[in-house]
């Protein structure tokens, strides 16, 4: 039902990239990421521009995602009414702030998401009961781990019921430990060993929302992070360049 979801509960590595209404969504939803992110927080793009994109990606395995500017519920609604299959909240710092997400991301009786009919795609439901059950249960909910605070409460989070992936905001957290990009140094691989620690603990994934540049994707997969971004346009650049390179110019 939600491929990306099952694929994390397998304990498989999941690789998305950027997504937006700018790029042919349907492309890279056939080139075999996991999942396309679809960012309104730090972007030009706003929630209620990312209904067509990810209705673009209708009957692709490739799951939208979307990171919403803030934890509240009303952003949270727009992204899955658009369809998003997995939401993404940056600058949770306690118990009480995920388990404000989670109720944001769930029909009642689980949480308080106000219901606008059936959205995104899950399948058909003998009753529109089954069909809130199964969305609570399979949308991805994913709280963002940026700042001290939030390491400080790192257990608390984790525990929190309904949360699957705890996700590094890298720049934000480096910043917080006072070793701003320094994404190398021992002080964030200290901090970075402690999340993937407690996500592994609570039966939860570690993630970092983006492989820092120079550094290789593998070297945090063996550390335990196995959600991730990697930017499409040198692989796609790489590629078009080999495909040209075999035509007699």
């Amino acid at each position: 039902m939600n491929a990306i979801k099952d694929a994390i509960k397998a304990g498989r590595t999941v690789v998305g990239t950027a997504g937006s209404p700018a790029v042919d969504v349907a492309l890279l939803s056939d080139a075999g990421f996991d999942f396309l992110l679809f960012d309104t927080q730090h972007s030009a793009f706003e929630l209620k521009q990312m209904g067509a994109p990810i209705a673009a990606m209708k009957g692709k395995k490739t799951a939208p995602i979307v990171r919403v500017a803030a934890n509240e519920a009303y952003q949270i609604c727009f992204a899955l009414d658009a369809g998003a299959r997995g939401v993404i909240v940056p600058m949770v710092n306690t118990r009480a702030e995920a388990e404000a997400a989670v109720r944001a991301c769930r029909y009642y009786p689980a949480g308080n998401r106000s219901n606008a009919g059936v959205r995104g795609e899950w399948g058909e439901f003998p009753s529109y009961r089954a069909y809130m059950d199964a969305v609570n249960e399979e949308l991805l909910i994913v709280p963002m781990i940026e700042t001290n605070q939030a390491m400080e409460n790192l257990d608390a989070i984790a525990a929190t019921p309904g949360v699957d992936v705890l996700l590094i905001g890298p720049s934000d957290l480096s910043i917080e430990l006072g070793v701003p990009l320094d994404y190398a140094c021992d002080t964030y691989q200290r901090a970075l060993d402690k999340i993937a620690a407690a996500a592994a603990k609570h039966g939860k994934t570690a993630g970092m929302y983006f492989i820092p540049p120079g550094m290789e994707a593998n070297f945090f997969v063996d550390k335990g992070f196995k959600f991730f971004t990697m930017p499409w346009g040198p692989w796609a650049q790489a590629g078009i360049q080999s495909a040209l390179s075999g035509i007699k110019r």
